[in-house]
């Protein structure tokens, strides 16, 4: 991955979202937390950009919803 993650974690809520709009196409919810050396000048807005590149067209159709923790090997998981 370009991000180079040394902490992966990724989580379905979509057992959570029964019921929601976007959730009636199928499409799902995950919370993902990542730790990668490539935030450490980053701001919170453009790691979540660079993670949201990576994902490219999984949003919003196989993905609807994406909760996010992007932090750097000294902010920790």
């Amino acid at each position: 991955m370009a991000l180079a993650p040394l902490h992966l974690e990724v989580l379905d809520e979509s057992h959570l979202h029964i019921g929601h709009e976007g959730a009636k196409t199928g499409a799902s919810h995950f919370s993902v937390v990542i730790v990668s050396a490539k935030f450490a000048t980053l701001p919170l807005i453009k790691r979540h950009q660079l993670i949201y590149q990576q994902l490219g067209d999984l949003i919003p159709k196989e993905i609807h919803a994406l909760k996010i923790k992007a932090k750097t090997p000294e902010e920790g998981v």
